[in-house]
């Protein structure tokens, strides 16, 4: 089954006293590149979190986010000061600065100020954050299921698609096919032509020798070996379509196979609908490129 690398998902948790709110987004990328944005007192997170990921995903550039935060219960949270003033400070250099240089920035909630280090007491301080680790870990398999869930309805219209793509390529091989048969009639009579011509005007000319130069342009122009790949080629893209595990990488070399095939074909033409072919070939295994880009 293929998958897309272009996903969504979204989901909160809560237990001894926070709450949570999951946030993962996947877009395409030529291999797995994790942007990781997570509370940093809570130790072992990241590692926990990427090791969940790499294990789970295979291709895409993901963003995970999470926000924590504690709730008050009975007694108001207990806040460290000046690590709140340092830490506003800090933000307030951090959007000056991405100001002068232009670069937007989302706006700093309350409770992104809150999970920093070190703002709440007891938050990453004192506390054990163990057993809100272990809580934060178990609740994030569910997350990746949702995602996993949209990366695969996003990959079945996907392979739609190409499957559609695949068989323009077909059609357009065997409509190459005919052509040649065409062409071959002309070039045969252009051949016995051009031979009788170059005997008649040549003296003293190798009348075998003629005729094997002659035959080798013959077998140069011959186009039976490009389209017989380019019929391999939509077996096997068939498939990997059809298979399972990541096919994107073995689909992005197969989609540069067949624009080779396809160079080729244009090479050899000498004709004008085999050049109409040709090209239509191309821009169909151009727009088959483009959406192979976003296969898993």
């Amino acid at each position: 089954m293929v998958h897309s690398m272009t996903g969504f998902a979204a989901a909160t948790g809560g237990q001894g006293g926070y709450r949570w709110a999951w946030d993962i987004r996947s877009v395409n990328s030529r291999g797995l590149d994790l942007r990781l944005r997570l509370p940093d007192w809570i130790a072992g997170l990241e590692q926990g979190v990427r090791a969940v990921l790499t294990k789970r995903l295979a291709r895409g550039n993901v963003t995970l986010s999470l926000r924590v935060t504690r709730e008050a219960g009975e007694a108001e949270l207990q806040l460290d000061e000046a690590a709140v003033n340092a830490a506003l400070g800090a933000l307030k250099r951090i959007e000056a600065a991405a100001r002068a240089h232009d670069l937007p920035l989302a706006p700093t909630s309350a409770a992104d100020v809150l999970a920093m280090r070190g703002v709440q007491l007891g938050a990453g301080t004192e506390e054990d954050t163990g057993p809100l680790l272990k809580a934060l870990l178990a609740d994030l398999p569910a997350l990746l299921d949702d995602l996993t869930a949209m990366r695969a309805t996003e990959g079945r219209a996907l392979a739609t698609v190409l499957q559609g793509q695949l068989d323009s390529v077909e059609a357009l091989v065997r409509d190459a096919e005919s052509a040649a048969e065409a062409r071959a009639e002309r070039s045969r009579e252009l051949l016995r032509e051009n031979l009788a011509r170059i005997l008649d005007t040549a003296e003293g000319a190798d009348e075998a020798r003629v005729a094997q130069e002659l035959a080798l342009i013959a077998v140069k122009s011959d186009i039976r070996e490009e389209l017989d790949r380019l019929l391999a080629h939509v077996g096997a893209a068939r498939g990997l379509l059809a298979g399972e595990g990541p096919v994107g990488r073995k689909l992005d070399f197969l989609t540069q196979e067949f624009n080779r095939e396809a160079n080729t074909l244009c090479s050899k033409a000498q004709s004008t609908e085999l050049t109409r072919i040709g090209l239509d070939l191309k821009a169909t295994i151009d727009q088959m490129r483009e959406q192979v880009q976003n296969v898993e």
